[in-house]
C-alpha cells in the first residue's frame, strides 16, 4: 500500500511538472537568469519582443505625464527600441531565426503597463523610472546570457551587438532619479 502511494505521488509530480517544462518555466520564473543559463531561442525572441513593446509603450506615456528629464530619456527609448524591434523582426522574417514573434505583450508586461498608465504626477515618474531600471536589468541579463550561450549564431551576434546599448540604457535609467 505504501509503495502504491509513493508511486502514485511520484507520477502526479511528474505529470504536474511536465507542462511547466514544455512552457520554459525555468525562463519564466527567473531560474535560468539566476543560474546564468542561456534561454532557448524562442524564449529569447519572445522576451526581447515583449521588453521592446513595454519600453516603447511606457515611454510613449511620458509625453503626457512627465517632465523634461524623463521625456528626453523616453524619446531615446522609443527610438532605440523601435530600431531593435525592427532588427529582430528582420532576423525572424528573413529566415535567420526560426521563431515566432509575439504581436502583443504578454500578460505580465501588459500588467506593468496598465499599472503605470493609471498613475500621474510624482507617482507616475517614480514608477516609470523604477520600471526602466528593472526592465533594463532584465534585458541586460537576457542579452548577456543569449550572447554567450544561445544556439542561433545570427541571434547570438545580434544579442552581443545590442548588449552595449542596453547597458547604456540601464546606466541612463539609473541616473534618472539622481
Amino acid at each position: 500500500m505504501t509503495k502504491k502511494l509513493l508511486l502514485l505521488g511520484a507520477t502526479a509530480l511528474v505529470a504536474l511538472a511536465s507542462p511547466a517544462f514544455a512552457q520554459s518555466a525555468a525562463e519564466k520564473t527567473g531560474v535560468n537568469s539566476t543560474l546564468g543559463i542561456a534561454p532557448k531561442t524562442q524564449d529569447f525572441v519572445t522576451e526581447a519582443a515583449n521588453s521592446d513593446m513595454l519600453e516603447i509603450a511606457s515611454s510613449k506615456l511620458v509625453a503626457t505625464k512627465s517632465d523634461t528629464k524623463d521625456k528626453a530619456f523616453a524619446d531615446q527609448m522609443i527610438a532605440d527600441h523601435t530600431k531593435t524591434s525592427a532588427e529582430l523582426k528582420a532576423l525572424v522574417d528573413g529566415g535567420k531565426v526560426s521563431a515566432t514573434l509575439p504581436t502583443t505583450m504578454d500578460k505580465a508586461h501588459q500588467a506593468k503597463l496598465d499599472k503605470l498608465a493609471k498613475l500621474d504626477g510624482k507617482d507616475f515618474v517614480k514608477e516609470y523610472e523604477s520600471m526602466q531600471v528593472s526592465a533594463h536589468k532584465d534585458a541586460v541579463s537576457l542579452f548577456e546570457r543569449y550572447g554567450k550561450g544561445g544556439d542561433n549564431a545570427a541571434l547570438k551576434d545580434w544579442a552581443s551587438k545590442t548588449l552595449p546599448h542596453l547597458q547604456g540604457h540601464l546606466k541612463m535609467a539609473q541616473d534618472l532619479n539622481k
